[in-house]
């Protein structure tokens, strides 16, 4: 037997469809606001004094060689 789709259940649809709207926006706001304060914390605890340039991980790894001067020739065609 089929039934027909009545205005009531259109209009139930689009209501549920603007809450889930309202709830995803919501959710995502609040998410972003977390993650950006957590972000904000961990930028403000990194230390900054003397003898620290910004480098993490800058003392564990090999010292780097000096870059060398590549002499490239010009090509004629």
């Amino acid at each position: 037997m089929r039934t027909s789709l009545t205005p009531e259940f259109w209009r139930q649809s689009a209501l549920l469809l603007v809450i889930a709207m309202a709830v995803t926006f919501v959710l995502s706001a609040a998410l972003d606001a977390l993650v950006l304060r957590a972000q904000q914390r961990r930028a403000a605890r990194r230390p900054s004094g003397p003898g620290t340039n910004g480098r993490a991980g800058a003392a564990r790894t090999a010292p780097r060689r000096p870059e060398r001067t590549v002499m490239r020739t010009p090509v004629k065609s």
